[in-house]
């Protein structure tokens, strides 16, 4: 039985990041779906050059469908891999059921593969939408466990605020020759991704180690348990030495990538979280250590 597509009244577009009508048409996409407000991006350097957007549009030049693919190159088991990512998969409600969504996925893979990706990564909380089209999911831990003491040679670390303009210029030159933070699993570039999920999360500090060239990604609550979100630098500090700098003394510490690079072992844990990670090619590779990307990786 052939599954039923119905356009009507709608008409297909491609890589219109460029376009301000089309861009913000998927700002209003995302924010009407998922109460997700991607506008400051362009604030902060604009989408991924990298992007590729699918969807189909009304009349009225409302997103009715989209997705976009884009560069996600990430290390696994110590191998860079040439990969994509999707990301911003919606439809409007009074366009469900009209095979929308399954089109511009086939699109969007079509164009992962004329452009030699190897692979595919995204991040759902509807598994089995994906399941169909190769996509399985990879196990995430993060890790826990006690806080190493503080190193007394760090200098002291001061806040970064993105919005201001020094402050993106640093974090730009800092993204851009980032290493991964971990050998098992971890993303070689995502500025755009980590520029507006300091925006979308107001619990997340950004702090930067200048004697190490880093910057920190993180939380803490009323605990006193310290969340080490992501690291961006060309060199790894220690764990030891990110808790010197910031000058915290934590009770716990939870480390949400694997702590391979930190000179610390915590425990891992699965991670709880109805989100997750699927993977499409490299046959049935998974991290050789429990692993999972940083939060700053996904919106």
């Amino acid at each position: 039985m052939t599954r039923r597509f119905d356009s009507a009244g709608l008409t297909f577009r491609q890589d219109y990041f460029g376009d301000p009508a089309g861009w913000a048409a998927l700002v209003n996409l995302l924010q009407d779906i998922f109460g997700i407000d991607i506008g400051p991006l362009q604030q902060l350097g604009g989408p991924d050059p990298s992007s590729m957007p699918f969807g189909w549009f009304d009349g009225n030049g409302e997103l009715a469908a989209n997705i976009s693919a884009f560069a996600l190159p990430f290390v696994i088991n110590g191998r860079i891999v040439h990969a994509a990512g999707l990301q911003s998969g919606a439809v409007r409600p009074r366009w469900r059921g009209r095979g929308l969504y399954r089109d511009v996925t086939v699109k969007a893979l079509d164009w992962c593969e004329r452009q030699g990706f190897e692979a595919v990564i995204l991040y759902t909380d509807k598994p089995s939408l994906y399941e169909p089209y190769g996509f399985r999911a990879i196990p995430l831990h993060r890790y826990e466990g006690a806080a190493p003491a503080p190193s007394a040679s760090a200098a002291p670390a001061r806040l970064l605020a993105p919005t201001h303009a020094d402050d993106l210029a640093l974090l730009q030159s800092l993204l851009k020759r980032r290493s991964p933070v971990s050998t098992s699993l971890g993303v070689t570039v995502n500025a755009a991704m980590f520029l507006i999920n300091t925006q979308l999360d107001p619990d997340i500090r950004l702090s930067f180690l200048e004697d190490r060239q880093a910057a920190i990604a993180w939380k803490i609550d009323e605990t006193g348990r310290f969340s080490l979100l992501d690291v961006v630098a060309a060199e790894m500090p220690s764990l030891a030495a990110i808790l010197g700098g910031l000058e915290i003394v934590p009770a716990t510490v939870e480390v949400l990538f694997c702590p391979d690079r930190l000179g610390w072992a915590g425990v891992p844990q699965p991670l709880e979280s109805g989100t997750r990670l699927m993977l499409r090619g490299l046959g049935d590779t998974i991290p050789n250590f429990p692993a999972m990307l940083s939060p700053m990786a996904d919106f």
